[in-house]
């Protein structure tokens, strides 16, 4: 395989082909993703109870958490990437991917032993249901366990992105689900064991994954632009500083949503298995909305990485406009439909009465939630494309703390509206990201930042 075909030069060529092409094997690995991550709700709600399903909830809220810690580091690796890769340094490279590789598994190794000690303190704090709780509490270890592939795999598919390759990453994952539904049925529907099986296929498949994309990054090592070599595991001093410079204020902005997350469903929890089974659902509708804000938001920040990194930044102004226009268009679509729709959807993880009842309710808040990524997913393409370390933080704590936080307690508590105000103060929050990058992206003040590549 030559170089040509491994790193794919993104800075010239027809815009809008260059992103839909980049951003389409993103959507597929994203929608196959959600598919298998999805099969852990159908299955459990199928085969177990509206407890097997809060038991997934519960433990999902907890494991989003470190994932959010882990790609941080990992976006913050394909910015590098696709920076240097813009501005033709290529040779610099071995430095960055060792020291990328090595810091990402020390950190999952400690916080996936952190986790798995302290899961069960972890629930109590989320006021996990008691019906459901030894469940999550088996959910929890055994992802925390097996953390080193999950971040491992986002690691190396954020490596190959930033070189201008996504459509590998989609085999690796396309397999992945297949063999986690198949898991999932062998562990849940065969042997009975509930949220735990849930976690193990997820964490043998994500295994999984991380082999195959390893075994072909080694394969095409002279390419690939990494040796493979032990020394060069080394961390090397002036890629781990910008690496911890650019990955810190992306897992504070990512980890302190996923903690305001937490601190919204430990409020929401009390109100018992039913309303903790549909906040899960509605988590995983937001996935399908993720499919493509995700993928616009990833492939624009590759493409906007190598161009800003090139000097080409009428391209990079044009890909934020096409992120938001392929955004909105998309949310627009979901949210009629859940809105017209509520019951049905929901039927299809649980068919419970107590669970249709609600969906009616939950709706709206979906919606609200599905239209809030038309604008976070072209902000988050721009700053995390840009390796914009100091928005990135800022908006961590604007978005998970002052409004996602204060908003839930002004609705939930302070107007008594109970737990329609917990979720709507959760949704409404994730319009920060365009109230503060929009206006920072007009004024054009963008275009004096810094390459990390210079």
């Amino acid at each position: 395989m030559s170089q040509k075909k491994l790193v794919r030069d993104l800075t010239v060529g027809n815009l809008t082909p260059v992103l839909l092409k980049f951003a389409i094997p993103v959507m597929l690995s994203n929608l196959l993703q959600t598919a298998y991550n999805m099969a852990d709700m159908v299955i459990v709600g199928k085969y177990v109870s509206s407890a097997g399903l809060s038991a997934v909830s519960v433990g999902g809220d907890v494991m989003h958490f470190y994932m959010f810690l882990g790609m941080g580091f990992a976006t913050a690796g394909q910015i590098m990437i696709a920076q240097y890769v813009g501005a033709g340094k290529r040779s610099s490279l071995n430095e960055v991917i060792g020291t990328l590789f090595t810091f990402v598994l020390l950190l999952s190794a400690t916080l996936g032993m952190i986790g798995a000690l302290t899961a069960g303190k972890m629930l109590d704090l989320l006021n996990a249901p008691p019906e459901s709780r030894a469940g999550a509490l088996a959910y929890t270890t055994c992802c925390c366990v097996g953390m080193v592939f999950m971040f491992g795999y986002n690691t190396l598919s954020a490596v190959l992105r930033g070189m201008g390759d996504s459509r590998h990453p989609m085999f690796f994952i396309g397999f992945a689900a297949m063999l986690n539904i198949v898991l999932d049925l062998v562990f849940i529907a065969g042997l009975g064991l509930e949220a735990f099986g849930a976690a193990l296929g997820t964490v043998m498949s994500q295994g999984v994954s991380f082999i195959l994309c390893l075994s072909y990054l080694y394969k095409n090592r002279e390419d690939f632009g990494f040796d493979f070599k032990l020394r060069s595991f080394r961390l090397s001093k002036t890629p781990l500083k910008t690496l911890v410079k650019l990955g810190i204020p992306i897992a504070i902005q990512s980890s302190a949503g996923s903690i305001s997350t937490l601190f919204v469903s430990s409020f929401v929890n009390p109100y018992g298995v039913v309303t903790s089974a549909v906040s899960g659902i509605g988590a995983k509708l937001n996935s399908i909305a993720l499919i493509v804000a995700n993928a616009m938001n990833v492939s624009g920040a590759a493409v906007i990485g190598q161009n800003f990194g090139a000097g080409r930044l009428d391209r990079v102004k044009g890909v934020v406009y096409r992120v938001f226009l392929i955004d909105f268009c998309f949310v627009s679509l979901l949210s009629i439909a859940i809105l017209s729709f509520p019951k049905q959807i929901f039927g299809i993880f649980d068919s419970s009465a107590e669970i249709l009842a609600m969906a009616p309710l939950y709706a709206p808040v979906a919606a609200i939630s599905f239209m809030g990524f038309a604008f976070r997913s072209p902000s988050l393409a721009l700053i995390n494309g840009l390796g914009h370390s100091k928005i990135n933080f800022l908006m961590g704590i604007i978005e998970g703390f002052v409004l996602r936080i204060g908003l839930t307690l002004l609705l939930g508590v302070v107007l008594d509206l109970g737990v329609q105000g917990f979720w709507y103060g959760s949704v409404i929050a994730s319009y920060g990201y365009g109230l503060v990058v929009f206006p920072y992206f007009f004024s054009g003040k963008w275009k004096n930042k810094k390459s990390v590549a210079a």
